[in-house]
């Protein structure tokens, strides 16, 4: 049985440019080593998943823009005994602001690379969630928001 102080909520943005992927190098905590992710991380206890994608978009590229949809759910069980549950979005974008930087000192640079370009990259990417995200949004994975309810705040049940 999992420990539930160990099942963490997390989201994940795959923004695609002319055929390339948006990535963030930063150092992965546990091996220490520089990786390649998605702008990615943690639901905060006051927002939903699609605040917290575009939060976590913001901070880590300096990018503000919309997901036009999600492609699923991805689960890791991760070699620290935790399990990550990980609402990915996607974010196609047209054009893209002329600057822009991430807000987040733990984000070391900034890449787009195709897909090619990431399995072949000297970085290794954080998990296979990289992957797997960039794979379902190439194989024309969409999933409408309007799937994705907004919080609902609990009535008290009288007894």
């Amino acid at each position: 049985m999992i420990d539930r102080s160990h099942l963490h909520l997390t989201v994940a943005a795959v923004v695609c440019y002319q055929d390339k992927f948006l990535l963030v190098e930063e150092i992965d905590k546990q091996s220490g080593r520089r990786v390649l992710n998605q702008p990615a991380g943690h639901v905060e206890a006051n927002e939903d998943v699609v605040s917290a994608v575009c939060r976590e978009l913001f901070e880590e590229t300096g990018l503000t823009l919309t997901p036009q949809g999600w492609l699923g759910i991805s689960q890791l069980q991760a070699a620290n005994g935790h399990r990550y549950v990980r609402v990915n979005f996607y974010f196609k974008v047209n054009t893209l602001p002329q600057n822009y930087q991430p807000q987040d000192a733990d984000i070391l640079a900034l890449h787009w690379l195709s897909s090619a370009d990431i399995t072949q990259h000297a970085l290794p990417v954080r998990s296979q969630l990289v992957l797997d995200a960039i794979t379902d949004f190439q194989q024309g994975i969409r999933l409408p928001l309007s799937m994705i309810k907004s919080p609902v705040t609990a009535v008290p049940v009288d007894k």
